[in-house]
């Protein structure tokens, strides 16, 4: 459960998961949107006619005058500029500008940094008249470009300025604006706003915006108090945000109301004014928060599964995960009408790789005792297939003895004699196969410790190559050992025997009559020695040679050989090298033979 929670919150840390969160909030934003209300604000436009009329661009300062002078006698609480005024003009409009800024009450002016970084402030002539600067910078997601929340401050030049609305609002409160880690007070309003970093944007605060039922911010342009000067009288003790909304000034942006329709920047800012004046702030939640209740819904889920395992149904299960799947998509919704942002996308990856991880385990539960069974069963299969594979040639030599001992009843006292020695060390050889089978099958299911006994190597493989002569003499194949490094290993020596034997029987059983088969010992690398054991025989492709260890697995010229196997005997002699911390290799090409070699640990 852990699990699915940590990486259902490191996805949503994520560039892509932060960006699913901001889509659930603006759905959430649109969805549960406010009651209306009376605004404080309005909006005094540079729209489109007024460019018109005042002779676009080079005439907003002509236009700003001409509103500022129409709104002065109705008294506005403050105004706020957001039209750029760091350079001068023709002399007449600018004393005329200058003239309006002075009449106007508690009037805010505009400031942004410039590409060196420091700031482009009013010129001096007009800042004068300022009761103070803010900054008018924007902050949209580099993703999509979307406005959800503003700067409170900004830096530049190790200058820090407020935004241009929270600037209104301290003209029209008075008072000082008083700040602390978590929030900054005006007058009596706290404003929650975390400071992360005081060089950058160091406080944000998420917009919110008039409901869609309010229409946006009240706006009226100065091209209609110049044809209806009794406008200026809706302008009496609001916050008056004058800016160009002609939407060739690019000054517009996008925002989660809006979709695809831009809206201009002297909203936006109005819209923070509203949001600040009305203190419907939106909080984001803690994110020790948002883990603990992860944790909470993760842990429901495994408890619903885990209380519903055994005989219950699964659908009592698959319900209950469904219901909690559902349920976690209505804490994110809860919490915004409660004025709290709750990230949409932790709980949900939570959840959903809680009951992944839940059904699985579920899964693994009911079909543990079945799949016990069955690997039981298996391995009991294969180790009877070990054991009947390699007794062929033991039984059939005593069974053959037997019957000779039997048929013959005047047969020599010595030739009687041989024969029963043969038959007792064939029994023996039988009872030391199964013993070994038994042995290997153990080991491998760690259900045994292997014996750790010290024991040279020449002496094994003298053993393993007078056993396997008798077998090569019938082809006439002879078997050269060079000679071998005077070494120990430790382990079990009757294991060893067996791999050795079955490598060197392999190499008899798959040459051509008259043909040679060498042992060859060298030292390896550090405290390895090397094991090899080549013939002339039928050879194996790559393909083959990758899949020589498996189980039940025969090369194809094995088969068109005619000699009996099952293709068991290399899986067991892997097992064995691997279990006395050595390594088996192979190499081999088809018509040239093949040449096995052990590389094997030696006793220090």
């Amino acid at each position: 459960m852990v699990a699915s929670v940590g990486l259902g919150l490191a996805l949503s840390w994520t560039a892509l998961g932060r960006q699913f969160d901001n889509y659930a909030y603006d759905f959430l934003f649109r969805a549960l949107q406010p009651e209306p209300w009376e605004p404080s604000s309005i909006i005094l436009a540079i729209d489109e006619p007024t460019l018109a009329k005042y002779g676009g661009n080079t005439g907003i300062r002509s236009a700003l005058a001409v509103g500022l002078e129409r709104i002065a006698p109705a008294k506005p609480a403050a105004v706020a500029v957001d039209v750029l005024l760091a350079e001068t003009s023709l002399p007449e409009i600018d004393d005329r500008l200058e003239k309006a800024l002075a009449a106007t009450p508690n009037l805010v002016l505009p400031a942004y940094i410039l590409r060196n970084g420091e700031w482009g402030n009013p010129i001096p002539r007009f800042a004068q008249h300022a009761y103070a600067i803010g900054q008018v910078h924007a902050s949209l997601d580099k993703f999509d470009s979307v406005s959800r929340e503003a700067p409170l401050m900004k830096a530049g030049g190790h200058v820090r300025r407020w935004s241009l609305a929270l600037e209104a609002f301290h003209a029209v409160v008075g008072g000082q604006i008083i700040e602390s880690p978590e929030e900054l007070v005006v007058g009596k309003l706290h404003i929650p706003s975390t400071l992360k970093d005081e060089y950058v944007d160091g406080r944000m605060l998420r917009i919110r915006y008039p409901p869609v039922k309010m229409g946006g911010i009240p706006r009226i342009s100065v091209a209609e108090l110049d044809a209806n000067p009794a406008l200026a009288a809706r302008f009496a003790g609001k916050a008056v945000f004058v800016g160009v909304t002609a939407q060739a000034s690019g000054d517009s942006r996008i925002t989660p109301y809006s979709n695809t329709e831009p809206v201009p920047g002297i909203e936006i800012n109005a819209s923070e004014y509203e949001t600040i004046a009305r203190g419907m702030f939106l909080v984001d939640v803690p994110w020790l928060s948002v883990a603990a209740v992860c944790l909470l819904l993760a842990g429901m889920t495994g408890t619903a599964f885990a209380i519903t395992s055994g005989t219950r149904p699964d659908w009592i299960a698959n319900t209950a995960a469904a219901a909690l799947a559902v349920g976690s998509q209505f804490v994110p919704a809860m919490a915004f009408t409660h004025s709290t942002v709750w990230p949409w996308l932790p709980g949900t990856l939570s959840t959903l790789f809680a009951i992944a991880g839940a059904a699985f385990w579920r899964q693994m539960v009911v079909r543990r005792a079945l799949n016990r069974a069955e690997n039981e069963r298996s391995r009991y299969q294969k180790a009877m297939q070990f054991v009947t594979h390699e007794m062929r040639t033991p039984l059939t030599a005593i069974q053959g003895s037997s019957e000779l001992i039997s048929r013959y009843g005047s047969m020599p006292e010595a030739k009687r004699k041989q024969m029963a020695e043969m038959i007792n060390a064939e029994s023996k050889r039988l009872a030391r196969m199964i013993e070994t089978f038994l042995s290997v099958e153990r080991l491998s299911a760690g259900q045994m410790e292997m014996k750790q006994e010290r024991f040279a190597l020449g002496d094994v493989v003298d053993t393993c190559v007078a056993r396997a002569r008798a077998y090569a003499e019938r082809k006439l194949i002879e078997i050269d050992v060079t000679e071998l490094p005077a070494c120990d290993l430790i382990g079990d020596r009757e294991l060893m025997e067996y791999a050795v034997y079955n490598l060197l029987t392999n190499a008899v059983k798959y040459s051509q009559e008259k043909t040679r088969v060498t042992v060859l010992g060298e030292d390896g690398r550090g405290d390895y020695v090397n094991l090899s054991i080549q013939d002339q025989g039928i050879g194996m492709d790559k393909k083959e040679v990758r899949r020589v260890f498996e189980k039940f697995y025969r090369t194809k010229s094995a088969e068109q050989s005619g000699e009996l196997g099952t293709g068991i005997g290399l899986s067991i002699v892997e097992q064995i090298v691997t279990q006395h911390g050595g390594t088996i290799q192979v190499e081999s090409e088809p018509g040239k033979g093949s040449k096995f070699t052990l590389v094997l640990k030696r006793a220090i």
